[in-house]
């Protein structure tokens, strides 16, 4: 229960359980009332499970609404670097940063009520209006479109087209995709549950 309550995440078992929730928290902290997911707890962890003789298997859980891009894309490597089979399995929502998180699993599903929102990068704060920070968050959103190409089976241009829907988001740009739609984009694996990402697992291992 301490390993749940601090770090959303348990050992028990061959199928080690970790959980992605809330918002992705990267060099700074957000506030103590926020739900978040800490990229120092999440790095050093995945580590250790891909070292771990016990573990023979990740699945990840996913519910979040996004947050910090570069701490995001950096656990996302991280997973999908990882020798041992892994499944994600998004639970309510994978917002911005989650799409990659998501696709970063050998095999994704997505519970049919839950959804994917799908936006360009932004940045919070000050701003500075030069070409130069227009030119770096081009490379950041490239560096994320080419994740996802990379990881999924959606086409460039449908992603693009996803990306800059006005019709959908109010005050933003982007799309939200329904489980189904999103399998039927290319950019999740299946529709599924629990069952279905643990008998996914059960098949890759011995156990």
């Amino acid at each position: 229960m301490e390993e749940i309550n601090s770090f959303g995440q348990t050992g028990q078992g061959s199928i080690h359980c970790l959980c992605i929730i809330g918002h992705i928290e990267g060099h700074q902290n957000l506030p103590e009332d926020m739900k978040t997911t800490k990229y120092e707890h999440m790095m050093p962890l995945i580590a250790a499970i891909e070292e771990a003789p016990e573990i023979k298997a990740l699945l990840i859980l996913i519910n979040t609404v996004g947050g910090d891009v570069e701490a995001g894309l950096a656990i996302a490597e991280l997973i999908a670097g990882m020798s041992k089979p892994t499944a994600s399995l998004v639970l309510g929502g994978g917002h911005s940063i989650g799409v990659p998180l998501a696709l970063a699993a050998d095999k994704s599903f997505i519970a049919p009520s839950a959804s994917m929102t799908i936006h360009p990068v932004r940045m919070n704060g000050p701003v500075i209006g030069v070409p130069q920070t227009f030119d770096y968050l081009s490379r950041i959103q490239a560096s994320i479109d080419d994740f996802i190409l990379s990881h999924s089976h959606i086409n460039r241009d449908y992603l693009q087209g996803l990306l800059h829907e006005t019709s959908q988001l109010a005050n933003d740009v982007g799309s939200v995709l329904s489980g189904s739609e999103a399998v039927n984009a290319g950019l999740i694996d299946a529709v599924g549950t629990l069952s279905d990402a643990l008998r996914y697992l059960h098949g890759k291992t011995d156990l």
